[in-house]
């Protein structure tokens, strides 16, 4: 795969695309780089006012963007935002083409979601799982849709143990500090191997019932993004905090850099479906984006079939489009 930039990307003009998380990091610049080629682009955001700024930031950049980007509320910390959000979309296109699930939140300090999940596995997974099912009739009505689902390296320490029952799994009285700490990060590696899961099963459904929907997971490396400094760890230790931010951001790529991957994913030509995609740099770290390597519990078919029976039953979702 030669190297690549989103200089590359096609004109993008007629289609839709919804990016989660769009009013910062790696979110922001790919809803920009998605307007800057033609596409009429949806800030899926928590925060309204967050999202208007970054559709300023945006549209001051592409002018020509300018009625082309708007905002969609929406909490994916929220089943109940969620179905709203989506309903709300329904009333305004006929098809989504392209839907980036890119928010997420890294050891936070809230607990769990207003529905009761662990905070992470809730907001990183079942919010993207039940954002993208209710979302599903508009994918299937675009003539060739694009899901994109953003992992993380740090799924490939992740085992299969899902928070689907936070008040014995995440109760913070059990641990010390420090015990909570490596806890809670390893409920994020756990979230963002469910992404890859939920990626790949969504693809293989999309195939079995012949549909015109390709599931394509990516992950951006290791970006200079403010996520680690928003971790409820970073904020109570200054000294770590401060550590954290230079090292970040002496080290890692920008966050303009680390959107080129969800861009490949979301547009380039030559994906089919069932890809994860990441920097093609040493430990896939930096550069420009090639096909990433997947633990192999993220491709066990079994598991990814179990967590998607388990997701359904959790959201209340059910993905009927596809077993019709």
């Amino acid at each position: 795969m030669p190297q690549w930039s989103p200089e590359e990307m096609p004109d993008l003009t007629g289609r839709v695309a919804m990016v989660t998380g769009a009013s910062s990091g790696i979110g922001f610049h790919t809803a920009l780089e998605l307007a800057r080629h033609g596409a009429r682009t949806l800030l899926a955001v928590r925060d309204p006012s967050r999202g208007e700024y970054a559709r300023e930031r945006i549209t001051a950049v592409v002018p020509s963007a300018r009625g082309l980007v708007e905002i969609v509320a929406v909490d994916l910390a929220s089943l109940e935002s969620i179905e709203d959000a989506a309903a709300d979309l329904a009333d305004r296109t006929a098809a989504v083409d392209i839907l980036v699930n890119n928010a997420g939140v890294m050891v936070p300090d809230g607990h769990t979601t207003s529905d009761g999940f662990e905070l992470q596995f809730g907001t990183n997974h079942l919010g993207h799982f039940a954002l993208t099912g209710r979302v599903l009739p508009l994918l299937l009505a675009a003539e060739s849709a694009r899901v994109v689902t953003i992992s993380s390296l740090t799924h490939r320490r992740a085992r299969p143990f899902w928070d689907f029952e936070p008040a014995t799994a995440n109760s913070k009285e059990s641990y010390t500090e420090a015990e909570w700490h490596r806890h809670r990060v390893s409920a994020y590696g756990r979230s963002k191997l469910a992404n890859l899961l939920f990626a790949k099963e969504l693809d293989r459904k999309a195939k079995q019932a012949r549909f015109p929907l390709a599931s394509i997971a990516a992950h951006p490396g290791y970006t200079a993004t403010g996520l680690f400094a928003k971790t409820s760890f970073s904020r109570r230790n200054r000294v770590v905090s401060g550590l954290s931010h230079m090292v970040t951001w002496a080290t890692g790529q920008s966050a303009a850099t680390g959107a080129w991957p969800s861009l490949y994913a979301a547009t380039h030509v030559d994906l089919f479906g069932g890809e994860y995609i990441g920097p093609r740099g040493p430990g896939e770290m930096r550069g420009a984006p090639t096909r990433a390597v997947m633990s192999a519990i993220a491709q066990d078919e079994t598991v990814a079939a179990i967590l998607w029976d388990q997701s359904v039953a959790a959201t209340g979702v059910g993905y009927e489009e596809l077993s019709r």
